[in-house]
């Protein structure tokens, strides 16, 4: 019979952690007498990071005695004590490997209900002072579980655990942790995974993810190959045209320097060019490809800035005829198949990638309803006005809504599809959109925010509002409470004398030093945003783009990511590297 060996809990905390602040509750301790389960927690317990912990589905955490007594071995440490490793309760019994997902268990006078393996992250290293931690638990298959409150009620150490249910596919936490952290994963399990009711959410959203890629691969359900891009690195690309398409924005037409086809990109990825002219080191700029993927050779369009380096030399040397560097067509944002309605949506230079998109769908035999709606200063700075509005026309099933926010905006009354005022959640809600649709969104970072959720708000799925952004995206750093807005920089100290790392998105190059552990140190030290969450090379939160060079790795991750890419937390450069970062 299971038995509750100890209740723990504690309250979130700041905690310094490599001159930053983590706002955690990883520090759990035992308490006595009984204690009251509610939906959310154990009465006096806390969680810093509800991301990615607590809430109903996360209420409590489960760990086993016996993965205490494995770890004291394998890690040669007699301090481990009850609650260090972040449980709620610590158990008799309950393996990982012998629980299932949707088990039902009563403790005390409360009933619960196994929803998840716990989340790997890296603040049970901080806590146990193991970096690796989080890949340990993976690798050898000791996560501990999450359970929700079906019941609430009080428990107490030393309450039998009466197992009164059994979970759908008897799938163990062990077997549904390793089906997402882990290679070589069994169609068969991942669908059984993604018909279990109880599997939180999030989990059940990554496996749906993970069986949607395998099921449309061959027939013994092997995930398809990867599309790789068109070349390794960087080659030489021929100007052939340069059209001022407003006072601001000049579309730059390459092509190959021996007049060979180029390959064929997706509708909505962008280039990166590397501009040795314009400052040494060499700057590096993506810019998304503006015209559509038939086109014999790539078209982006480039809004001078203000004090842009980069889009000034563009604007003002280039010449037709020169040849500039660029890394093949990239990127996660582009049209995908279907047959449901497509909603465009952009703000002022945001509209290239999405107007590839029309471009495609025009160029097609798709009957797709396509929804174009843009938001522009006003007419002198409406870039692609005539070409857009020449496009949707063309379709069977074409809806055009611009909107001009200058105050003093002038509109041709012939406009019938132009009004002056700006796209908000009001203003979108009565165009009338299908709820049904895929959106694209392009343009400031706060826009596109608000527009998501106003997507979102209307009744479209999360999951179909797609969205780019222009330079680098916006930071993933869990409990970490003091996130710098500094502008990425140098970083401090004496230089590397290693390779040259260029964070594309970011606009910097500096020097590596063997001094940082892995990428991700580096770029922490430049105060380049960064995304990661386990730092052990098992989440693959801080998977990146790799535009030029090669990588090796230290510790080497559970499971490498795709070609072309690489986990920043746990890799180090072999050469120059370029990153989209």
């Amino acid at each position: 019979m299971s038995s509750l060996l100890s209740l723990n809990v504690g309250l979130p905390k700041d905690v310094r952690w490599r001159g930053r602040t983590v706002h955690t509750g990883i520090w759990k301790y035992p308490v006595t007498g009984s204690r009251m389960v509610r939906a959310l927690n154990v009465e006096g317990d806390g969680q810093g990071d509800l991301n990615g912990h607590g809430g109903e589905q996360r209420a409590v955490l489960v760990y086993q005695q016996e993965s205490y007594t494995h770890w004291r071995s394998h890690l040669d440490r007699d301090d481990l004590e009850f609650g260090q490793f972040g449980e709620n309760f610590t158990v008799d019994g309950l393996a990982d490997d012998e629980v299932c997902i949707g088990d039902r268990y009563r403790i005390g006078t409360a009933e619960f209900e196994v929803t998840q393996p716990r989340v790997t992250c890296f603040r049970l290293g901080l806590r146990l002072g193991q970096p690796t931690m989080a890949s340990l638990l993976v690798a050898h298959h000791r996560p501990g579980f999450y359970l929700r409150v079906i019941t609430e009620g009080r428990v107490r150490a030393g309450d039998e655990i009466i197992r009164t249910r059994t979970g759908p596919h008897a799938l163990s936490v062990a077997a549904v942790d390793a089906l997402l952290y882990l290679p070589d994963r069994d169609v068969g399990r991942l669908r059984q995974a993604v018909d279990i009711p109880a599997l939180s959410p999030g989990w059940l959203q990554s496996f749906r993810e993970l069986l949607a890629t395998a099921e449309s691969g061959g027939p013994d359900g092997a995930a398809p190959s990867r599309v790789e891009p068109g070349w390794t690195g960087f080659r030489r690309l021929r100007i052939t045209r340069l059209v001022e398409e407003t006072s601001a924005v000049t579309s730059i037409y390459l092509a190959a320097e021996d007049g060979a086809p180029l390959p064929r990109p997706q509708a909505g990825q962008f280039l990166t060019l590397r501009v040795s002219a314009a400052d040494d080191p060499a700057p590096v700029r993506s810019y998304s490809l503006s015209a559509g993927p038939e086109t014999a050779g790539y078209r982006i369009s480039v809004k001078r800035e203000s004090h842009g380096l980069v889009s000034a030399y563009l604007h003002t040397q280039l010449r037709v005829g020169a040849t500039i560097e660029v890394a093949a067509p990239r990127g996660d944002f582009h049209l995908a198949p279907g047959n449901n309605p497509v909603l465009l949506i952009s703000a002022g230079i945001g509209v290239t990638p999405v107007l590839a998109m029309l471009h495609e769908l025009a160029g097609g035999p798709s009957d797709r309803p396509v929804w174009w709606i843009h938001t522009a200063r006003d007419a002198g700075r409406h870039v692609f006005a005539v070409e857009a509005h020449r496009l949707i026309e063309s379709l069977a099933h074409g809806h055009e809504q611009v909107f001009y926010t200058a105050p003093g905006a002038e509109i041709d009354p012939g406009q019938a599809t132009v009004t002056r005022g700006r796209l908000d959640p009001a203003t979108l809600g009565g165009l009338g959109i299908p709820t049904d649709a895929t959106a694209y969104l392009c343009g400031p970072a706060g826009f596109t925010v608000a527009i998501r959720d106003a997507l979102v708000g209307l009744g479209l799925s999360r999951a179909e509002v797609h969205s780019e952004l222009f330079g680098a995206h916006p930071a993933v750093n869990p409990g970490i409470t003091d996130i710098s807005r500094t502008p990425p920089h140098q970083p401090p100290g004496s230089i590397g004398d290693g390779p040259q790392i260029t964070f594309a998105r970011s606009g910097l190059s500096a020097r590596w030093s063997k001094r940082y552990p892995a990428l991700l140190e580096l770029a922490e030290a430049c105060d380049v945003p960064t995304r990661w969450s386990c730092r052990t090379g098992v989440c693959h939160t801080c998977v990146t783009p790799l535009l030029s060079g090669a990588i090796t790795y230290s510790p080497d991750p559970l499971e490498r990511p795709a070609p072309g890419t690489a986990l920043l937390c746990c890799s180090q450069p072999t050469g120059d590297l370029v990153v989209d970062l």
